[in-house]
């Protein structure tokens, strides 16, 4: 095979990022350390003797697929002595991740949360089987696993999956009149709008990190959940009065979700899941400023798995 000129292995790699981005984000629920693996990929695969390369797409989904594990299972335990619940970094979603029903879901709060609670290996294993639709003799390569341990990995891990993943969700234009309305109640201080569109055994998950103040523990319940929000438009929110606080609705992890801002910075996302009827069963609310900066560039993320 004859090597590819310069431009053109840029080219090669520049036209498979947002797929690379994509793995690796799912992987690792982190925005900045998925472009960490990305820009890894890109120098293994600049290193790389690609005249013995017949499939650059695979080959460099292999490469990033083994990087996001390797950095997953470094970060673990920063993860497991975090304060306070652990969320995934949020990053804003393109419309066209919105439209594809099942690149939306795989990228959702609720599933990248669920995935959070598998090992490091059958959390690739599921991204990369059930969600990029490659085969077991395909993964085991990319994890450098023998075939056989994928298979179990994987079955594991759908168990595992299906067993938490959220059973019901209402159809798309529901669920972004239902954040309308969450919006509008929580920004009006509407307390009795609120608890309408609540699931009475809501839960309420904030992450701080201990940078800013939250909740440490989950609220549940719809009575305190709403009065929650509906303070928004009352008190000081990390150093910022109401009247300067910004809040705005907005395409998130491929689903309808509310950005709050200040003079000069975002301040959290707010992301909703929800029951066949679309009331809302659980929110997750981003405050920790060093998980915000995905959002705060203002990139929107196609991440589709082709």
């Amino acid at each position: 095979m004859t090597p590819l000129p310069a431009d053109l292995d840029q080219k090669v790699f520049h036209q498979h990022r947002n797929l690379l981005f994509s793995v690796a984000y799912r992987v690792l629920g982190s925005a900045a350390d998925a472009e960490d693996a990305v820009q890894d990929a890109w120098i293994k695969w600049s290193a790389a003797d690609r005249s013995q390369v017949a499939d650059p797409k695979a080959y460099l989904t292999r490469i990033v697929s083994n990087l996001a594990l390797e950095r997953l299972r470094s970060t673990r335990h920063k993860r497991e002595t975090y304060v306070g619940p652990w969320l995934p970094e949020p990053i804003l979603t393109s419309a066209d991740t919105a439209e594809a029903v099942t690149d939306a879901e795989s990228v959702s709060m609720a599933m990248l949360v669920v995935l959070e609670t598998l090992s490091p290996l059958e959390r690739a294993v599921f991204v990369l089987k059930e969600v990029f639709g490659f085969s077991h003799a395909e993964i085991a390569e990319a994890v450098e696993r023998s075939e056989a341990a994928v298979r179990q990995a994987a079955h594991r891990a759908r168990e595992h999956v299906r067993a938490r993943r959220p059973r019901f969700t209402a159809d798309r234009s529901r669920r972004r009149e239902v954040t309308e309305r969450f919006f509008a109640a929580a920004t009006g201080g509407d307390l009795n709008a609120l608890m309408e569109l609540l699931s009475p055994d809501v839960t309420l998950w904030t992450d701080g990190g201990g940078k800013v103040r939250q909740a440490l523990r989950p609220v549940v319940g719809a009575q305190t959940v709403a009065a929650w929000f509906a303070a928004i438009g009352t008190v000081s929110y990390q150093g910022i009065e109401p009247a300067d606080m910004n809040a705005e609705l907005v395409e998130i992890n491929g689903g309808p979700g509310l950005l709050f801002s200040g003079p000069g910075r975002v301040i959290a996302t707010v992301t909703f899941d929800f029951d066949a009827d679309g009331r809302i069963t659980a929110i997750h609310n981003v405050a920790n400023p060093d998980k915000l900066q995905a959002v705060a560039d203002g990139t929107a993320h196609d991440v589709g798995t082709r």
